[in-house]
């Protein structure tokens, strides 16, 4: 029975390897004959079989096998790449990731029947057709890149042969075999040692037999070896050939072959130390095994998996550090405005400052933790596009960029719907069909670019494509006709306003089409909604003709924020500063008034005045002829917030209101000051929302 750990670190390589057969059979698609790329695959297929035999997972062994048989016919040029084929091996992955599911226990399993049947087609067609052929009694195995050998290795205290060996090896001889030490190491940092030396002996197994193993083979396979291990091999490969092979296998470091010969009653053992010494001094370019396991890299990339629950835990922890620390500073001024200047005061000072920037440190590194990579986010997506692009007739171009970028695992999580719509709208209802983009003078392939890049302390994610553009009138007739604006409000309209109507629920600009792909309004509100519940913002442009661009701005976590801190009465309250557009005071006198609503004007701009202490019903604010304004927005709509005081930026913990209080209209959230009070978070986006702050600008147009 394996461990939780064992079953985890299986799991993690699952992913891993299904990621590259995904990402390889897309590339084989577009460059058949690119050896690399098929030997990617064949090593990935081949890892999968070893790792899932020795777990017990038949399913998944068998189907891999299946995998691994194919691309060895293709890696050996028995037969070619078709797109057929391709759609096939899709299938099989599509198989081979519910299986995965299985064993995560997200799913009930699957029948690999039909897949494998399929695969099986193409493998007897390739061997029928081998049968036929001239047979090539030089044909060779694809080439694999040579491996620079390591210095160490050739110190190796080698597996000592005794007589019995020596007479099995001298039969194997007379009937054409060859006999091999094989040293194997393994990655110091490798944590299923017993599914690599099972890997390891099966793939020796199949080019020969193993007559003896140091420590051994039991020993060997239930892992019990330091960093490596030897075995005494006879094959009739060459040994180059079995180096490369075992070489595949991952966390593989180091193979080395040393070929036996017997001569008389005396064992000599051929070591080529020019050849040896020539790999070490060459510049050949190592495979991606190897340059994955070169020792330096290797203490460069020590990780611990950690379970996600933990990291919240100590973000929580950190974010009590931070309210400390606040804490301390107020404390540390209160009494310095007390004492004066003197020894205790300073040293007083000296300790708030240290922890400051320790907490902050911690919290950075801790932040860093939480982050991950887009690129787990964007690799979903050629899959999907080349899918959705078959399906529809349409040539596709799909470019990610910034997948280095990195973003909070919880905002990860909740933008991948939201893009999954915009990229399927691109290609569904924006990019045209080659033969109508060839009549508009454009290349018969459209191009969709996915981008991911910072600003300041946002991450903008960019959805581009060249196709048809949206028609605004299109979409201002549809909004009237669906009665969401009036005629003349729509007309009032700029262009940039009416394209916002697109994110109203329910509004499309598709008439009366049934398709199981989003349209180009359906799904948009949906968009928009989950976006702004993270505090991000979503841009449109768009030309008729020329594409679209969708840009979404996000925050890059969503535990620990600044804020703009306002007083209402004696009650504090924050203002997340990504809302925050500017600050300013003014006059009673410079309020109007339109209809019941209250306006004020801004550069030329009419903006809705909303008083906050009648906003939440509080007795103890003031109202003076002089008075502080907030301009707060979400997305393109924008208030003016009349509050007492401006107490300045602040970084603050967001804590949520709790379930006894529940939702409270308004208010997002809370958090604790540096003297221990609680200030209240409002909801910018939803007070922006219910303010009607568009209805308020038209009318006053």
């Amino acid at each position: 029975m394996f461990s939780d750990l064992e079953i985890g670190v299986f799991i993690d390589e699952l992913e891993e390897k299904i990621q590259v057969i995904n990402d390889g059979l897309l590339a084989l698609e577009r460059d058949e004959s690119n050896q690399d790329i098929i030997q990617e695959i064949f090593r990935a297929a081949h890892t999968i079989k070893g790792s899932s035999g020795i777990m017990g997972y038949q399913n998944m062994t068998s189907l891999t096998h299946e995998m691994e048989n194919l691309f060895d016919k293709i890696r050996h040029g028995e037969i070619h790449v078709t797109s057929e084929m391709v759609n096939v091996l899709f299938e099989a992955l599509d198989t081979l990731k519910v299986l995965r599911d299985e064993v995560t226990g997200d799913g009930s399993g699957a029948d690999i029947t039909a897949v494998v049947e399929k695969i099986k087609v193409f493998v007897e067609v390739s061997s029928t057709t081998a049968k036929a052929a001239v047979p090539n009694t030089t044909s060779e195995a694809a080439p694999v890149q040579p491996v620079t050998a390591d210095p160490a290795a050739i110190d190796r205290q080698w597996l000592a042969i005794t007589d019995v060996e020596e007479n099995v090896i001298r039969e194997a001889e007379l009937r054409g075999f060859q006999c091999y030490r094989v040293a194997v190491d393994i990655d110091r940092d490798c944590q299923m040692k017993n599914v690599r030396a099972f890997l390891v002996f099966e793939t020796l197994q199949q080019e020969g037999e193993i007559i003896k193993s140091e420590p051994s083979a039991e020993d060997i396979q239930e892992g019990k070896y330091d960093l490596g291990f030897q075995v005494l091999l006879v094959a009739k490969e060459e040994a180059d050939h079995i180096k490369n092979l075992v070489m595949t296998i991952s966390e593989v470091s180091q193979v080395e072959i040393q070929s036996v010969v017997l001569n008389s009653n005396e064992v000599e053992v051929q070591v080529e130390q020019a050849e040896i010494k020539e790999k070490l001094t060459s510049n050949h370019p190592a495979s991606p095994e190897s340059n994955a396991v070169k020792p330096e890299h290797i203490k460069a990339i020590k990780t611990v998996r950690v379970d996600v629950t933990k990291l919240d835990n100590l973000m929580n922890l950190v974010g009590e550090l931070v309210i400390d620390r606040t804490r301390l500073n107020r404390f540390a001024e209160i009494f310095e405005s007390r004492f004066g200047s003197d020894e205790m005061v300073e040293v007083i000072n000296e300790i708030s400052n240290h922890l400051g920037q320790v907490t902050g440190d911690l919290q950075e590194q801790i932040m860093k933790a939480r982050m991950l990579p887009v690129e787990q986010l964007f690799n979903r997506f050629p899959r999907m596009v080349r899918d959705t692009a078959q399906k529809l007739g349409k040539e596709i171009n799909f470019v990610m960029e910034g997948k280095e970028t990195e973003l909070d695992r919880n905002v990860i999580e909740v933008i991948g719907d939201p893009l999954i719509h915009l990229i399927r709208n691109s290609i569904d209802h924006g990019i045209e069909s080659p033969a109508e983009r060839q009549a508009a003078g454009k290349p018969a392939m459209g191009t969709l670019l996915l981008k991911a890049s910072y600003a300041e302390s946002h991450i903008v994610i960019t959805v581009k494509d060249d196709g048809r553009g949206m028609d605004v009138n299109k979409i201002r007739n549809k909004a009237v006709e669906m009665g969401f604006v009036d005629e003349e409000t729509a007309e009032r309209m700029s262009d940039r306003e009416a394209l916002q109507l697109i994110f109203r629920a329910g509004l499309s600009t598709k008439n009366n089409e049934v398709s199981d792909l989003s349209g180009r309004g359906v799904g948009m509100d949906v968009v928009n909604t989950a976006i702004e519940q993270i505090n991000g913002i979503v841009e449109l442009d768009t030309k008729l003709g020329a594409g679209t661009t969708t840009t979404i701005r996000l925050p890059l976590t969503l535990a620990i924020i600044r804020a703009l801190m306002v007083t209402l009465g004696q009650q504090v309250y924050a203002f997340p500063l990504t809302n925050v557009s500017e600050t300013m005071r003014i006059n009673e006198e410079e309020i109007r008034c339109i209809g019941n609503n209250e306006v004020i004007v801004v550069r030329d701009k009419i903006l809705p005045l909303a008083r906050m202490g009648r906003l939440f019903n509080a007795a103890d604010y003031e109202e003076s002829n002089k008075m502080y304004v907030v301009i707060l927005g979400s997305g393109d709509r924008r208030v003016a917030m009349v509050v007492d005081k401006l107490l300045g930026e602040q970084e603050i913990v967001i804590k949520s209101m709790g379930d006894y209080l529940g939702q409270i209209q308004g208010l997002s959230g809370a958090c604790i000051l540096g003297d221990g009070k609680v200030a209240l978070i409002v909801d910018v986006r939803g007070l922006v929302k219910t303010l009607g702050t568009e209805e308020v600008a038209y009318a006053a147009g």
